[in-house]
């Protein structure tokens, strides 16, 4: 039998789930980067597991992209909000921010590359 406290510990981690998946669906309709990052993913996870190649790194890398994204999004809202005037400070939270995703998005690159490329040309060849 469960005690209260699980109980409610239980409620509240599903209400939070309902909030950060409300946040990624947001992400989904509002940002076009999102969404092909989320295509990237669906088809570099597709390819590992027609080419039987490993994968975790790959869901690691799409997951990170994807994470970063979703913070990025956050960030530029918040910053919005507080300046809406432009502002250097403003920018370069915004741009920081922006970087980050572009490197996680070279890693993955780098990541299927490594991962999915021996497989690859082993089928092409």
């Amino acid at each position: 039998m469960r005690s209260n406290s699980s109980a409610l510990s239980l409620r509240r981690w599903w209400r939070s789930a309902r909030f950060a998946w409300s946040g990624i669906a947001h992400a989904y309709r509002t940002q076009a980067n999102f969404r092909i990052e989320v295509g990237a993913g669906v088809l570099a996870v597709t390819l590992a597991l027609l080419l039987h190649a490993p994968l975790a790194p790959i869901l690691l890398a799409c997951a990170l992209v994807l994470s970063l994204e979703l913070v990025n999004t956050a960030l530029e809202a918040v910053v919005d909000l507080a300046s809406p005037d432009l502002h250097p400070l403003a920018k370069a939270a915004k741009d920081g921010a922006a970087g980050a995703v572009l490197i996680a998005s070279l890693g993955a690159l780098l990541v299927g590359l490594v991962v999915l490329g021996p497989p690859l040309l082993h089928l092409l060849s």
